[in-house]
């Protein structure tokens, strides 16, 4: 496929679509960096081989999971043309969001109840890391909460269309990638 040809609105949604890629391949990127340095770590003598991830962490896996499903249902309906229903789901995936956050922040107090810090004379490295990516991960998800009102809004304004769904598209696949970027980090915690 040539780039350079079609209409300037595809040009437009192609050079968009390559951003948002650039972009999520950096975000890869550093915690591709994060993950390395966290199996490099796991060497070191005072790594905590049996520490158990907090259950509020299974359960805000779950609740972005069904996000991303709310957020693909929001994108069918209005598709079909349902406007009504396609701002329905998108309030669900916005709760869900917020509650994805509430229960990070629930896991963290977890394992502070078991007395690891993030920093201090009772840290650990391994909850230092496990501290870092999870939070930083945290932070994402507000950037993608603050995409979601964007899209939001757009949606109540009337911008999308079975015919121009762009930015919800755009939203949806950065969201899509915060979800699947969690499993990994829950799968790639489970196991290291």
């Amino acid at each position: 496929m040539d780039l350079t040809q079609g209409t300037q609105k595809e040009k437009n949604a192609r050079a968009k679509k390559m951003m948002l890629w650039f972009g999520i391949i950096s975000l890869l990127m550093g915690f591709a960096g994060w993950t390395s340095a966290f199996i490099v770590s796991s060497a070191r003598e005072d790594w905590l081989m049996d520490f158990q991830l907090p259950t509020a962490f299974y359960y805000s896996t779950a609740v972005i999971i069904l996000s991303s499903f709310s957020y693909i249902l929001a994108k069918s309906a209005v598709r079909k043309n349902e406007q009504k229903t396609g701002s329905n789901w998108l309030y669900a995936t916005l709760v869900l969001g917020i509650v994805f956050i509430v229960l990070q922040f629930t896991g963290f107090s977890e394992i502070i109840a078991q007395g690891y810090y993030f920093t201090g004379p009772t840290s650990n490295i391994t909850m230092s890391y496990i501290f870092l990516i999870a939070a930083v991960h945290v932070l994402h998800v507000v950037a993608g909460i603050i995409s979601l009102l964007v899209v939001l809004f757009n949606q109540l304004r009337g911008k999308y269309t079975p015919d121009n769904l762009l930015g919800m598209e755009l939203g949806a696949t950065f969201w899509h990638f915060l979800d699947l970027l969690w499993v990994y980090l829950m799968l790639f915690f489970y196991f290291f």
